[in-house]
């Protein structure tokens, strides 16, 4: 067999793109233990969700009982208030694995879920563009 291109080990077809740098390599199911969906719960996390960790969060020892990646998501959350799109991003994580673990956060207690505004209460466009032009008047 040939070595690849670190002479580490043989060459397997297709495992080129894999090398000593790349670090460890942890698939999404892995992560999620193979859920696809944030829990029982009938949660439905939009990317412009806003997570927060809750006032009265379990103690330390359950905190401890999670995985490193929860642990990740929930130092970010502490930081500043984040959208489910910009913790994803920042954990660098695919939004489906984020939202699995935010179901799994949100269930134990450890964080709040603030979900957006129904376009339907939102303000009606024509009164927003009267307020603006009654503001240009002034």
């Amino acid at each position: 067999m040939n070595e690849d291109s670190t002479g580490v080990g043989p060459s397997v077809p297709g495992s080129q793109w894999y090398d000593a740098d790349a670090g460890p390599l942890v698939r999404p199911y892995a992560m999620t233990g193979g859920r696809t969906k944030p829990g029982p719960s009938n949660v439905r996390f939009d990317l412009i969700a806003l997570v927060v960790v809750d006032d009265d969060p379990p103690g330390p020892a359950e905190e401890s009982l999670l995985g490193p990646e929860h642990r990740s998501l929930l130092a970010l959350c502490r930081a500043v208030t984040q959208s489910v799109a910009e913790l994803s991003a920042d954990a660098d994580l695919p939004v489906g694995v984020v939202r699995v673990l935010l179901g799994d956060l949100l269930e134990s207690g450890f964080v709040r879920v603030s979900r957006p505004v129904p376009p339907a209460q939102l303000p009606d466009e024509r009164i927003l563009r009267e307020v603006i032009d009654g503001l240009r008047a002034l």
